[in-house]
């Protein structure tokens, strides 16, 4: 079943989708791993020094190839990055009923957006995929079956800040779904169970916004500085709650007052940060960045929970 939704600005034409893919009852067909393969597996996800977790705000798709302040501090961030051996991306633009992972060998680019230059659809962020990430993925999440999926790929949520990390795209890439149909305690007990990855060179980026909402941007604004009263109330509370580790409210995120009802309309950009902020351990730290806003009601706040 495939399901497209979009918003678009009518004065710009610029419009972004939201596309959701999934099967369901339908296992997808992978193929069978010979004793290379595994050899493989076993290479690749070796036990390593535990990797940082990520949460990227990624804004507009022409972040991809526009040269500002937040793509300076991404470049900046992926040269100063441990080298993973491979990559789980929870992007906000994946969304489907259940959990998939990403099992193909070559994920191709998803222009999942319109109306913008033809240089952004040009393009292509050819990073190998990891069949061998997304079974170990499978295997060690046990609140839900995960589907192994071959048609999906990578969306802009992924690669338009992946690229300014690792321009070469020469580390394999996977992506995990966010289930639409679950609450945001089940988003942030499914990411704990795949904290283990951390310790075999897996780099988990959360790809969001934790203030994004469309209907009130205000277009004119897009390229400076500018917050509505609203988005900067939600960020600075949302940021306090990061620093002092209070879970629970950033859990319960429909609880807290007008200011995040505005900022989270719809909540797929904001659960990636769920996914991130839920593999914060007890010695981890905390580095906020790019924490600007554009247009009003888009913030570009992002972190790093890294080992202290």
């Amino acid at each position: 079943m495939d399901s497209t939704d979009f918003l678009q600005n009518k004065k710009s034409g610029i419009f972004i989708y939201s596309v959701s893919f999934y099967e369901k009852n339908n296992l997808i067909k992978i193929r069978l791993m010979n004793l290379k393969d595994l050899n493989k597996m076993t290479a690749t996800l070796s036990n390593t020094r535990k990797m940082p977790v990520l949460f990227l705000g990624h804004g507009s798709p022409m972040n991809a190839i526009e040269e500002n302040e937040f793509v300076s501090a991404f470049r900046k961030l992926g040269k100063e990055l441990v080298r993973p051996n491979a990559i789980l991306c929870i992007s906000a633009h994946w969304e489907t009923k259940g959990t998939f992972v990403t099992a193909m060998q070559n994920p191709p680019t998803i222009h999942d957006f319109g109306g913008f230059p033809q240089a952004l659809f040009a393009v292509q962020y050819p990073a190998p995929g990891s069949p061998e990430l997304a079974q170990e993925t499978k295997k060690i999440i046990t609140k839900t079956e995960v589907g192994l999926d071959d048609k999906w790929g990578l969306d802009h949520g992924a690669w338009s800040v992946i690229k300014h990390l690792y321009p070469n795209a020469d580390i394999p890439v996977i992506q995990m779904s966010i289930d639409y149909s679950q609450p945001p305690r089940y988003h942030y007990e499914l990411a704990k169970e795949i904290n283990s990855l951390r310790q075999k060179g897996v780099l988990i980026i959360g790809s969001g916004n934790i203030v994004h909402n469309l209907r009130m941007v205000a277009w004119e604004k897009l390229n400076e500085e500018y917050a509505f009263d609203w988005a900067t109330e939600a960020n600075e509370k949302m940021k306090s709650y990061i620093l002092s580790g209070d879970h629970q409210k950033l859990i319960d995120f429909r609880s807290q007052g007008k200011a995040f009802d505005l900022a989270i309309p719809t909540p797929e950009h904001y659960l990636p940060l769920l996914y991130t902020f839920a593999l914060k351990e007890e010695n981890d730290k905390i580095t906020l960045f790019n924490d600007k806003a554009v247009g009003g009601s888009l913030l570009m706040t992002s972190l790093k929970i890294e080992s202290d």
